[in-house]
């Protein structure tokens, strides 16, 4: 190809290298065939020469070459389409797994600089009509021998360049074991979430079974699948699998079955524990697939329902790109339409109540006491914003505008409680009612425990995540639970409905399979200041500290 500063006279023919204004045809654009009636209005114009280029002999247009190109790499169930402005584009014929030819596709892009060929990831998952790939020829045309050697390529290759796997239907069944506490609600969620990721697959449940979470009552739904002729069986525990030891692997082994492996390096979805049971595939499902967002089940699903044979090596290779959080510094990745790509680290805001009467202090505020010259309220407060929270918030009631002026210069929301009279649960409802909207996670700290650091919240902070089944945050000392408490705004529901002053205690109790602790080396955790005599020792404490 010839490309240069052609005279007019010679540049009939030629390809424009650049746009340029040509008075009444307007604005020629980039590529455009210069034709007589073209060199006349630039010469009209007083241009003498353009820069363009010539195509030779030896030379095929862009379009021709970069179909020639898409229509071999086509393979199964893929479409090349038409050509234009030198890119030729395959689509997905069939909604599934793009199986791509990585070393056919390197070959093929280090032929010549001027073929380049773009396509999705091995394995990503597409829908019908999805565009796959572009093949693009920069610029105008490429010799006949590029063509010639990708050719060569193209039939030395021992698969095409691009398929697609469609998803297959499978018969599968899932088992939801329950401990004496596992919430109906929990349940049905999880059922309802499996089934939309399958329904994407054109897949849905054949059986769906509950059991006690014991490894006899597994091991016999197990059982009665496999005998119903389900091929791939799916259990939701209602506690995470710890072990291969532990009752959901135990089970599968007991049921005839073999651990082909447990655990993965994607995250979400470290627990995920894979078996075999005479040809069926037996899958432990990790907490965070009960959220509808990506996890590495998800990739494990969709290799099984488009053919693939998912082993232990499989897994372990799935750590590059294994990293699905969002995570701070690095954008989200391009939204699909299969699977569901949205995700983000989970919102943390912080409630601080301080609404109580203090009956036990006797006449004073027990939040208003000084503390090592400050009061006790303004330790509680400084600590929270020295956190992760993103949000802190303060309940008051019971002497509020004293209150309020504790904090004042610190950028605290303030939400009047008028019920605190009935007791904590008013005030951790109003918290709660204000924060459920923005907030994934709920941070309840009470006004009186000032010697809960910032750091030991931000540890708390840290390990929340409902996708791993960590949806409530405790801390512990010496295997005592203590305050504060971590929760999910998913339990708004369930706050709404709690009475008196047992705050959410009643809550962590009935979802414990949900509940995780944070083992801390301070009794801090179970200091809150009530009565004269306990401020009198946190003042000696503080004193002797400082």
């Amino acid at each position: 190809m010839i490309f240069d500063r052609l005279s007019l006279d010679d540049a009939h023919g030629a390809f424009l290298a650049h746009a340029v204004e040509a008075g009444e045809f307007g604005l020629l654009k980039k590529g455009t065939i210069l034709n007589e009636l073209h060199i006349e209005a630039l010469k009209q114009l007083g241009v003498h020469n353009i820069l363009a280029a010539r195509l030779e002999p030896k030379d095929v247009p862009e379009n021709e070459a970069a179909f020639a190109i898409a229509d071999q790499a086509a393979g199964d169930q893929t479409e090349a389409r038409a050509p234009f402005t030198g890119r030729s584009n395959i689509f997905a014929s069939a909604t599934g797994l793009v199986d791509l030819n990585r070393d056919l596709l390197k070959k093929l892009n280090k032929i010549d600089p001027s073929i380049t060929i773009a396509t999705l990831r091995h394995l990503d998952a597409v829908n019908a009509g999805d565009m796959i790939a572009t093949i693009k020829i920069i610029p105008f045309a490429t010799d006949q021998e590029n063509l010639e050697k990708a050719e060569k390529v193209f039939k030395a290759a021992d698969q095409n360049l691009l398929t697609i796997r469609p998803f297959a239907q499978r018969k599968i069944g899932l088992i939801s074991t329950r401990l004496p506490n596992t919430p109906d609600k929990l349940v049905r969620k999880s059922v309802q979430v499996l089934s939309d990721r399958l329904q994407a697959t054109g897949n849905s449940l054949f059986q769906d079974l509950e059991c006690d979470h014991h490894e006899d009552r597994l091991s016999d739904a197990i059982t009665k699948l496999k005998s119903e002729g389900c091929d791939l069986i799916l259990i939701f525990g209602a506690s995470a699998i710890t072990d291969e030891r532990d009752i959901i692997p135990t089970a599968i082994t007991r049921s005839g079955g073999r651990l082909e492996h447990f655990g993965m390096p994607v995250d979400p979805g470290n627990l995920l524990l894979i078996g075999d049971l005479g040809g069926a595939t037996v899958i432990g499902l990790p907490g965070c697939t009960r959220s509808p967002k990506l996890n590495g089940f998800d990739w494990v699903l969709q290799r099984i329902l488009a053919g693939f044979r998912v082993t232990a090596d499989d897994i372990m290779d799935m750590g590059e790109g294994g990293l699905l959080k969002e995570i701070p510094g690095r954008p989200q990745p391009r939204d699909r339409k299969m699977p569901d790509k949205s995700k983000s680290i989970p919102k943390i805001s912080a409630m601080l109540l301080a609404a109580g009467q203090s009956r036990r202090m006797g006449p004073d505020n027990k939040l208003l006491a000084l503390l090592d010259g400050k009061p006790m309220l303004r330790h509680v407060a400084e600590a929270l914003k020295a956190t992760s929270a993103e949000r802190v918030v303060m309940v008051v009631g019971h002497e509020a505008e004293k209150v309020k002026s504790v904090v004042w210069d610190m950028g605290i929301e303030v939400i009047d409680n008028p019920d605190y009279r009935e007791g904590l649960s008013t005030s951790v409802k109003a918290g709660f009612d204000t924060l459920k909207d923005t907030a994934d996670g709920i941070l309840v700290c009470l006004g009186d425990m000032p010697f809960v650091s910032s750091d030991e919240i931000n540890q708390m902070i840290e390990v929340f995540d409902p996708l791993e089944g960590r949806a409530i945050v405790t801390p512990t000392f010496k295997g005592k639970r203590g305050n504060p408490v971590l929760i999910s705004s998913q339990f708004a529901e369930e706050v709404a409905k709690i009475t008196g002053d047992l705050g959410a205690k009643a809550i962590i109790a009935e979802n414990d399979h949900l509940v995780h602790s944070v083992e801390f080396d301070s009794p801090a955790i179970f200091t809150d200041i009530d009565t004269p005599e306990m401020l009198k020792a946190a003042s000696d404490s503080a004193r002797g500290n400082s």
